[in-house]
């Protein structure tokens, strides 16, 4: 779902309603941004006409989307601003042309110790979060990036966790992530991260490592760190989404 089209939703129902002269309270329990997720939310929130016509419009399926996955820490100040200036602005504008992978982990290690199995570069607490993080991405689907978004803007990373867990995703309780986290699920989801980061070609040596469409280069990183949003918009062999033809933003870069 674009984005922008929900944001079209969302002030078609804002006229709706003060063309009514009523001011009705929410009707739903999510965020405009997960209006159109899915039937049972439209039908929910009482929006199923406005997300069917969103949906009518769109890219062309048959041209791939650019995938872009992200190596990082959770507790790693410039993946962090990655996170907060770069990558999720560019995926809220460009949902339709992109996919996300998210892959916490980075310059962590596996240890030979069953009650502490990795260290962290940033101590344990970023162990904890990279975790925390790991369970919300397996058990969250389409609203995992939203909910790491939103940790990773906040002050305090790990206390973030629950609250941007019950705003993005009600349904799933923090009860099952702490579960997920405490138990051997969470341990295995950080092993196949550990054999993911491992299996880079070439060999990670910062984080944020980003590739795109599984490859890594020095170029993609360069304008990836200035402008990922120009950069997706360069590599999407589709028609360009008319957003693609504003002037890139460029920020300053840094790593961990």
């Amino acid at each position: 779902m674009k984005q922008s089209g929900l944001f079209v939703v969302f002030l078609l129902l804002c006229a709706d309603r003060r063309g009514s002269g009523s001011h009705p309270k929410p009707s739903c329990r999510y965020p405009p941004s997960q209006w159109c997720r899915s039937l049972e939310i439209a039908i929910e929130c009482r929006v199923q006409k406005q997300c069917m016509e969103v949906n009518a419009t769109g890219p062309n399926k048959s041209v791939p989307p650019v995938s872009v996955v992200l190596y990082y820490e959770s507790l790693c100040p410039d993946c962090r601003v990655f996170i907060s200036q770069q990558l999720f602005p560019t995926w809220t504008i460009l949902h339709d042309i992109m996919t996300i992978t998210l892959v916490p982990y980075g310059n962590a290690k596996e240890l030979p110790s069953a009650n502490s199995p990795f260290t962290c570069q940033h101590g344990e607490p970023e162990c904890r979060g990279n975790m925390i993080e790991a369970c919300i991405i397996h058990l969250t689907g389409h609203s995992a990036f939203e909910i790491v978004h939103c940790m990773e803007s906040a002050a305090d990373v790990l206390n973030a966790a629950q609250p941007c867990l019950q705003l993005y995703s009600p349904s799933v309780s923090w009860s099952t992530v702490d579960s997920c986290v405490k138990g051997g699920l969470g341990n295995q989801l950080m092993r196949d991260n550990a054999a993911m980061t491992r299996a880079l070609n070439p060999a990670h040596t910062h984080v944020p490592w980003v590739t795109f469409n599984g490859e890594y280069t020095e170029e993609y990183e360069d304008k990836a760190m200035s402008s990922l949003f120009h950069l997706v918009c360069q590599l999407y062999k589709g028609v360009k989404p008319p957003a693609c033809t504003g002037a890139p933003v460029r920020l300053n870069r840094g790593f961990c």
